[in-house]
């Protein structure tokens, strides 16, 4: 079924919590397991019609954020959704306290169980209203970033629009579209203080009220992180610190020596080659057409996945006027359907997004049969395994996108995943910071991220850019806003996914099994779990990281970049 045909109305409320509202009881008054299990599946259809049709607001919401009706559908859901939420948390708590658990997990495992209770944890009645208005806070943050309207070059562009003019060879070019960008961040950087302030001190007092001690704790329990803690994400942000950020140094000493700078300003950071970056060498019509061919000759399960997407026109990828910024990709439960977000701008991140959600888009395909909700998706951290592993087991066919540049992206992308995991620990460490100490003004907020950036990204230089000068670069990342805690999960799955590179680059056929089987696995295990499920290390393992960034070292050594 077509995204456009896909049928949509709005939730009678009233009606959801009745129905669930007396499932959840049955489903405590069953006498058997089997009842339970009976009472599991329409709780699940019901949780499914539901989420149907939020997905279908949200997506339609970031398609066209102007569209009145798509604000009010939106609205409608980011004021509704807590209340449906701290219902299925009533379900999961008589999930967890089942007279029949352990047939049931004997059924369905034991991460059923371990979301359940961790979920429970973070939400309840007495704090629906709070809920309510972080939704709306969230949705807020997204509107303003879309609302972008920047003249440069004599045409009008929103921030996304921006980006390809931040890689110019022209230096001139580079420094005013970073300006430019900094500017929209200055200019509205009241109202990003007052919805971030607004949205720290609210989640603190949500932990407080639910018995945490700050929301630290609540993020991890959100998360649903069952078998690490922040001790361990801790030691890994000190081994990036200790292996990957020397090498990023060298990087880039190497990075201005090519493009003829003495050093590197923050307007050249972008720029990887004198010549300028691989770019698609064709529209986004016919990047899909590459994308097909590709996806049709990498294995009979994703020929299948591409051309689902394709025929049913689930993707959603150029840049628009009005629409939010970033990429995703979600899953509309009622057909099975995974939907591919983003907003090519003709530069080689095109590439980069799409493989990457289609990584996500892949994985939930593979896992869409699972009945139970909870397994369809991994949690995160795992999730961004299938997407960054399938940017490098897609790399034999980058030469269908960029030519000649084929060599050059590939140095690009291997170049800037090193470059990303000590500003992923930065994210990371600054939500920490922000959350042990709620209290901190804007002003203190800024001053700390300024002191993380000098501590893990030492090359940046600001000059000329008092904003960010001041420690606001951070304002620009959509995920401290909407998903707290959501950032080491990519550099955890990043070390996983050089893994795959490695794996794929030895024996291209083994690497597919064990990627098709940690797909096929959706959200039925733990992230550590997933891991070992996919024959990788776990990167808290002791040497796992130094091994690898050693082994990426040595491939970007063998590159020669004067033939790039």
């Amino acid at each position: 079924m077509k995204l456009s045909d896909i049928a949509y109305e709005r939730p009678d409320i009233a009606q959801v919590e009745e129905k669930l509202s007396t499932l959840i009881d049955s489903f405590e008054e069953a006498t058997s397991s089997e009842e339970q299990k009976a009472t599991m599946d329409h709780i699940n259809a019901l949780r499914n019609n539901f989420d149907t049709y939020s997905e279908l607001a949200s997506i339609r919401y970031s398609i066209d954020t102007i569209n009145k009706t798509n604000q009010e559908e939106k609205t409608f859901f980011d004021n509704n959704r807590p209340l449906v939420d701290s219902l299925i948390n009533d379900y999961y708590r008589a999930l967890a306290g089942s007279k029949f658990r352990d047939d049931l997990e004997e059924e369905f495992g034991a991460q059923l169980f371990d979301i359940a209770e961790l979920t429970a944890k973070t939400i309840d009645t007495t704090v629906l209203e709070e809920l309510r208005q972080e939704n709306l806070l969230r949705s807020e943050y997204m509107k303003l970033r879309a609302s972008a309207k920047i003249m440069f070059e004599g045409q009008e562009v929103n921030l996304t629009g921006l980006v390809p003019y931040m890689s110019s060879e022209d230096r001139e070019v580079r420094k005013k579209a970073r300006q430019a960008h900094a500017n929209f961040y200055a200019t509205h950087g009241e109202q990003f203080d007052r919805i971030f302030d607004d949205l720290v001190k609210l989640r603190h007092n949500v932990a407080l009220k639910l018995g945490f001690n700050n929301f630290v704790e609540m993020g991890y329990a959100r998360m649903t992180r069952t078998d690490y803690n922040a001790e361990m994400v801790a030691n890994f942000r000190q081994q990036v610190l200790d292996y990957v950020v020397p090498l990023a140094q060298q990087l880039r000493q190497q990075q201005a020596e090519r493009i003829g700078v003495n050093k590197l300003k923050y307007h050249d950071n972008d720029l990887l080659f004198a010549n300028g970056n691989p770019k698609p060498q064709g529209a986004p019509e016919w990047i899909e057409e590459q994308a097909l061919a590709m996806y049709d000759e990498l294995s009979p399960e994703t020929k299948e996945f591409f051309r689902y997407m394709k025929d049913n026109e689930l993707m959603d990828l150029v840049n628009r006027k009005g629409k939010a910024g970033g990429g995703y990709c979600t899953f509309i439960p009622n057909t099975r359907s995974p939907f591919i977000f983003s907003n090519f701008n003709g530069t080689a991140g095109d590439i980069r997004v799409l493989v990457h959600e289609a990584g996500h888009a892949f994985q939930v395909y593979c896992s869409r049969g699972i009945e139970i909700p909870e397994y369809n998706w991994p949690t995160y951290e795992a999730c961004e395994i299938h997407s960054m592993s399938m940017e490098f087991l897609t790399w034999p066919w980058m030469k269908l996108f960029f030519g000649e540049d084929e060599m050059k992206y590939k140095y690009e992308h291997v170049v800037r995943s090193i470059y990303f995991l000590p500003y992923g620990v930065a994210v990371d460490e600054f939500q920490h910071f922000v959350y042990e100490n709620p209290e901190a003004t804007p002003a203190e907020r800024k001053a700390y991220w300024r002191t993380i950036e000098q501590k893990y990204l030492p090359h940046l230089d600001y000059e000329g850019y008092p904003f960010m000068e001041e420690g606001g670069f951070w304002q620009g990342q959509l995920h401290i806003y909407k998903m707290p805690f959501y950032y080491i999960d990519y550099t955890l799955a990043l070390i996983c996914a050089f893994q795959f590179w490695q794996k794929n680059e030895a024996d291209s056929q083994a690497a597919w099994i064990d990627y098709l089987h940690l797909c096929k696995a959706g959200g039925s295990e733990s992230f550590l779990k997933l891991v070992e499920l996919a024959n990788l290390r776990s990167p808290f393992e002791t040497g796992c990281l130094e091994d690898i960034v050693d082994k990426v070292k040595n491939w970007i050594d063998g590159v020669d970049q004067a033939q790039l």
